[in-house]
């Protein structure tokens, strides 16, 4: 851990060229037009749940009973959800750190491959910076797993945990959730309390392309956009699914044509950091309930750092999708998109 950073308290700017890439590998595709084919969700075949079950495999039974559980296995320590479902900024799933002698050089080396196929690759060394600086070290130090369900026989999930991270390898088991539920991704800059233009942080530019389009809007669409009301406490409860009726914000059926097509370049920016697979269930999801159309994009003016208006809190939500970027002390984004 750097020597300036502290606790959560729960727990390369993207520009022009990386929007025109997204466009040339069709993740924007399903919200400019109807897709000619929609890509395939993850898989138990895909590159990460493979090597989730290379993992699996190597395990023995000791290492099993301290890692692996049911598929509905519910925690002592958060007993109204199965534990797989937990999302939060800084935890640990199970005791035994990766890079620990629990496990293996083999199986530390599995568990990375996992993490680096849920991570597109022009963003690993992105992630990189990110988990050295927020944890003193490389990929695993700082982390720990869960696997539930049985992989190669039936639903099944890795859980991957540590500070600023919750993700997920799961082959499409969870209906309809993207990531295969709630993900978290964050991370600490220069310092704990970040200015108000969060110099290093590799994320703050998903929220500068927000930012953009907030520009872009006139009086009365900024008056619907930004809330005046305190930023919501920060857990879960602020990324479950409200339905169409009690969005907040503007919705993107009152932007014109100009600010509808710079929505779609936010929400490529977004997603840009995951695999393809997610990507392409993230846009399968929001199609599944009306896409962007029926979404609502929402900035906080509560925790404006520096008072610069450059909103570092904002949301973009709709009736099963909810991408919620809380930029202050520092970046913490939480994500559930889709599901049952």
């Amino acid at each position: 851990m750097k020597a300036n950073s502290q606790s959560c308290p729960e727990c390369d700017v993207t520009d022009r060229r990386s929007f025109l890439g997204a466009m040339a590998a069709g993740l924007v595709m399903p919200l400019w037009a109807t897709p000619r084919v929609m890509a395939a969700p993850p898989t138990p075949q895909s590159a990460a749940e493979t090597a989730v079950k290379g993992l699996y495999d190597s395990l023995s039974e000791d290492q099993r009973k301290v890692t692996c559980f049911d598929w509905d296995h519910v925690d002592e320590r958060f007993p109204k959800l199965p534990l797989r479902s937990v999302v939060t900024p800084n935890w640990q799933i199970t005791k035994p750190l990766i890079r620990s002698e629990f496990f293996s050089t083999k199986q530390q080396h599995l568990a990375h491959d996992v993490f680096r196929g849920l991570i597109d690759p022009t963003w690993h060394k992105k992630f990189e910076t990110e988990i050295k600086q927020d944890c003193g070290g490389p990929f695993g130090c700082e982390h720990s797993l869960a696997i539930f369900g049985m992989p190669g026989n039936g639903p099944f999930e890795m859980v991957i945990t540590g500070r600023h991270m919750t993700l997920r390898a799961d082959g499409n088991s969870t209906d309809a959730a993207a990531f295969g539920g709630p993900i978290f991704y964050g991370h600490q800059g220069e310092q704990f309390f970040e200015k108000g233009t969060h110099p290093g942080n590799v994320f703050w530019p998903q929220a500068q392309a927000a930012n953009k389009l907030y520009q872009m809007l006139d009086g009365k669409q900024r008056t619907a956009a930004l809330i005046e009301t305190k930023v919501p406490a920060e857990n879960r409860k602020a990324i479950e699914h409200r339905g169409s009726n009690k969005l907040d914000g503007l919705p993107m059926s009152e932007m014109s044509a100009d600010q509808q097509a710079e929505l779609k370049r936010v929400l490529a920016v977004l997603i840009e950091p995951f695999r393809g697979e997610d990507r392409d269930e993230v846009l399968a999801a929001l199609k599944k309930h009306g896409g962007l159309d029926r979404c609502a994009l929402t900035f906080y003016r509560d925790g404006d750092i520096d008072k610069d208006e450059v909103w570092d809190n904002w949301k973009l939500e709709g009736p099963k999708f909810c991408w919620w970027f809380r930029g202050q002390p520092h970046v913490h984004v939480w994500v559930n998109a889709g599901g049952v």
